[in-house]
């Protein structure tokens, strides 16, 4: 199971309309802050999430700060906890006000210590709060808009559209030819990083046409056979990233250099080397991104 997924709550989305449900079960609830976009944590070496008061949070928040219900998760002693996440980034003294609880962390920096349904949960709880604060206002009419269903909607007072949260999906690939795969470099990352090619799919594209039309354009190679491998949310900010593996026809390579710096094919040792930190002035993807695992899944495929 790849990290960041696995997301143990039930979401119970038959409750969000039910204020009266909402309000019974945000007694006692386990509240997320999220700060910044960065995530309340606690614990060493293992991080697990920090749950803190909702008297705590309501003291730090905005008047009309996004309150998110994520869902329903097994109490420990009986019952189901209800969890939600609360937007506490107007203040700046939030860090030092809920200290004695955690730490706020970047969730992709800590995600590697973090036990995997807990990761998964502040994913869910980080990409909803980011959600409100990029879409506060109509994209039809440009008018302010209200909270709904306990977080997980928004609406336009003026022209009565409705706005869900969205995710973007992308496809990641492996290009392979015959024992080698190729990896690359953007323009935009360090010279240093090596990974799999990626790109956002178009309107009315398969992710098999999305796989195909990314690896002509960034490296010139034309890809026959395209094999699903997983998916993978990416909350920087709301990605769906779907694995692929795509073998070419031809190793040739042509880069588009408003995108790719560098390419080059690997050996599967080669690539081994680079995922373990082996390769001198040259490092690939870290474990808790899918490209990882699409290149260490390839190499044991021997």
């Amino acid at each position: 199971m790849l990290p960041f997924t696995g997301n143990p709550l039930d979401r119970r989305s038959d409750k969000r309309s039910d204020a009266a449900w909402m309000a019974e079960h945000l007694v006692g609830a386990k509240i997320l802050p999220v700060w910044q976009t960065q995530v309340l944590v606690t614990g060493a070496p293992v991080l697990k999430a920090a749950a803190v008061p909702l008297a705590a949070v309501t003291a730090l928040a905005a008047p009309d700060a996004p309150c998110v219900f994520l869902g329903l998760e097994d109490g420990e002693i009986g019952g189901d906890t209800a969890v939600f996440a609360f937007d506490v980034t107007a203040s700046l003294d939030a860090p030092a006000a809920l200290a004695a609880y955690g730490e706020f962390r970047d969730l992709r920096a800590a995600s590697l210590a973090l036990r995997r349904k807990e990761l998964a949960i502040l994913s869910q709880a980080k990409g909803m709060i980011e959600w409100h604060a990029r879409h506060g206002f109509c994209s039809r009419c440009g008018t302010k808009t209200v909270i709904a269903d306990a977080g997980t909607r928004r609406v336009c007072p003026l022209c009565a559209a409705e706005h869900f949260p969205r995710t973007d999906p992308a496809a990641i690939m492996l290009a392979t030819h015959g024992e080698r795969c190729l990896l690359a470099t953007n323009v935009k990352w360090t010279p240093d990083f090596y990974s799999c090619l990626a790109g956002f799919m178009e309107p009315g594209e398969s992710i098999e046409e999305a796989v195909r039309r990314e690896l002509f354009e960034e490296a010139g190679v034309r890809a026959g056979d395209v094999r699903y491998f997983a998916s993978q949310p990416w909350p920087f900010p709301a990605a769906l990233m779907i694995g692929c593996y795509a073998e070419c026809d031809s190793a040739a390579l042509t880069l588009d250099p408003a995108e790719i710096a560098d390419a080059a094919w690997f050996t599967r040792d080669e690539a081994n080397a680079l995922l373990n930190g082996e390769t001198p002035g040259r490092r690939g993807p870290m474990k808790a991104a899918i490209a990882y695992h699409l290149i260490k899944g390839w190499v044991e495929s021997e």
